[in-house]
């Protein structure tokens, strides 16, 4: 019985981690001095065709506004030096785990019944790529993955750890 009661603990732990962890990564062009930019201008063209609803647009964009302010950038129209780009995707998800029971209706080779339980989450994927304005070249990109919550209060939560864990690892530590 203790079995059973440590494999549903596990397996319902592995279930939440697995929803909430936010997992980042980056890269970047290795030659660039990241001192050497000061403000930036998020890319008009790019942020219309991003194929996620305003409000969450919004989101994104002030949620980058307050990790690069707090990195010292400035936001500038006027000939910056970085161009902010973002592109989201979601990635439909199931998670299975088992359910042993040891009552339940079992095999004529076990008492253990072994029983399946799913999640059915969504995955979203975030990429927020800064464009040196002058050169039109991608110097730095960074990537968050996780799950996005349905319930509003939830969502911006959400959206805001993603972008601070994703430009966290900016100006990159060469």
């Amino acid at each position: 019985m203790k079995t059973i009661i440590k494999i549903t603990l596990v397996s319902a732990i592995l279930l939440l981690s697995s929803c909430n962890a936010i997992r980042v990564s980056s890269d970047f062009n290795d030659k660039i001095n990241f001192n050497d930019y000061k403000t930036y201008a998020f890319s008009k063209k790019g942020v219309d065709e991003v194929e996620i609803n305003d409000i969450d647009k919004k989101r994104i964009l002030n949620a980058i506004d307050v990790e690069l302010s707090s990195k010292g950038l400035r936001k500038s129209s006027i000939e910056p030096d970085l161009m902010v780009n973002f592109f989201t995707k979601t990635n439909k998800k199931i998670n299975y785990y088992p359910n042993y029971d040891y009552y339940g209706y079992g095999s004529s080779l076990s008492p253990w019944y072994n029983t399946y339980y799913y999640h059915n989450y969504s995955e979203g994927v975030l990429f927020i790529d800064l464009v040196d304005y002058e050169k039109n070249e991608l110097i730095w990109q960074g990537v968050g993955k996780g799950y996005i919550p349905n319930k509003r209060v939830k969502k911006e939560e959400q959206i805001k750890l993603f972008v601070n864990k994703i430009l966290i690892q900016y100006p990159p530590q060469n």
